[in-house]
Formats: structure tokens, sequence, C-alpha cells
């Protein structure tokens, strides 16, 4: 099926009532009524390969998405092409509500992996306000989490140091994916590169590598060709003086 913007989207693989995310302990149950709204509100889904951008600052959007499977960052550029990643996206999140909310993008959106993405007309928002209150706080929550992480790495670029930001960046994002399964039963390997880091953490590349050796020799990390891969996750929280990702079931939509 053709979206407004030109892209195909798939059959769907996964219904909502068979959705693989929603087992998860890290998410909220649905009433009965949110999941028939819900499965009439997705419009396909959308796979996405790595390195491809999903969302455009500047662009207007037609649609919302929740990430179902694999991993994404947003950014934003400044016009010489220097770079700010903002936050990660893995499965669960939704990307695109600015979009949606504000009428452009205000940041892009690119995919670190490939992904599956579940496709949302943008328009049927206004349906989902008005008749469920329950899926529209849902909604807030997410926005307002978000707010609540650009937060924490907002202190962490201002306050902590560059050992510090880094041992918390690779924390948060591997807390993050493996309360959403993205580990599996082996530990977390985060598909990102040191430039990532470095443009996450507004730090040098060459000083970024020189932080991210200091990790590998205290035995915290080990930095293979596929990413990131997280050796001790509680002593890299305890480096970086953060107490970890508390917030239980979460919504889905």
């Amino acid at each position: 099926m053709p979206g407004r913007n030109g892209r195909s989207f798939s059959t769907r693989q996964y219904p909502c009532e068979d959705c693989p995310l929603r087992p998860l302990p890290a998410f909220r149950a649905f009433e009965k009524q949110e999941l028939a709204f819900v499965s009439t509100f997705k419009k396909g889904e959308l796979a996405v390969e790595k390195g491809a951008t999903v969302l455009v600052e500047g662009s207007h959007s037609a649609h919302l998405y929740t990430v179902l499977s694999g991993w994404a960052f947003r950014y934003k550029l400044l016009s010489d092409g220097r770079r700010q990643i903002m936050n990660y996206s893995m499965p669960g999140d939704l990307i695109g509500l600015q979009g949606s909310l504000m009428g452009e993008m205000q940041h892009s959106v690119e995919a670190l992996s490939p992904m599956l993405l579940c496709v949302f007309e943008r328009e049927t928002l206004h349906e989902l306000y008005r008749n469920h209150p329950g899926l529209a706080y849902d909604i807030t929550w997410l926005a307002s989490r978000e707010e609540r992480m650009l937060d924490e790495n907002l202190l962490s670029i201002g306050r902590r140091t560059a050992l510090e930001r880094a041992a918390y960046l690779i924390a948060f994002i591997s807390s993050r994916a493996a309360v959403v399964g993205l580990n599996g039963k082996t530990p977390v390997r985060i598909p990102i590169t040191q430039q990532h880091i470095a443009d996450t953490l507004g730090l040098s590349l060459v000083h970024t590598n020189k932080t991210i050796r200091k990790l590998m020799d205290r035995k915290l990390i080990l930095w293979r060709d596929g990413g990131c891969e997280v050796i001790d996750n509680e002593k890299l929280k305890e480096l970086a003086r953060w107490e970890g990702v508390s917030e239980g079931c979460r919504p889905l939509i």
C-alpha cells in the first residue's frame, strides 16, 4: 500500500493482537477497546534499511511510527553539517509525534540497523484524543518520558566528565535495550560507531577514542566491528553516577 510520502507499506506481518512486544513485562496491557482502535489506527508496516533516513528535519510527515524492531537515532544538523545526536530509538518507541503535532519535524531520524516500523496516519490522532483518553494519556506520557531522557542527557553533557559521559551513554542505551529484549540471552551489542558517541556527547572523535579505550581497559565494554558490547552495565552506571532506568510498565501504541 503506497503512503503519502511515496513509501510502500507492507501487509501486516504482525497484527496488533499478536504484537511481539506486548508480552514483554515492560509494556502495560491494553483495554479491549483500545486494542481494537489501535488495530484500525495502524495502516501497515514499513521496512527500513540500515542508514536510511526515516524522517527529515523540516519535512511534513503524514505518518508517525512505532519501532517494532531495530535501532535508530534522532539528530539535528548545523548549517555547516555538524551533527548533534539527541537520543536513540528502539522497539516500543514512538517517533514522528513532533511532526504530527507541530506541523513539521524539528529533527531527523536515521536507522542504525534494519528496522520494521508500525505506520499510523497523523490525521487519526484527532480521533484518538477525542474518543480514547487512556491512549491520549499514553502519548502524553511518552512525550514526557522523552523530555526526562533529554534532561538526563543534558545533565551528562553539562556536568559529567568525558569518561562519565561515555559510561552514562552506553549504560543508558544498554539498559533501555535490555528492557525491550534487544539483548536476548547475550550481552547487549549496540550497533553504533565511535562517531555516533562523539556526536552524542559533544566530544571530538580523538577524545572519544581515548575515552572508549579507558572503558575497555577497565573491562566494562568491548568494541567490535558491529559496535559496542557491554560487559558490565552495573559498573558503567556506578562510574557515571547514574541510578538507571526505573519507569515501571510503560505504554505501547
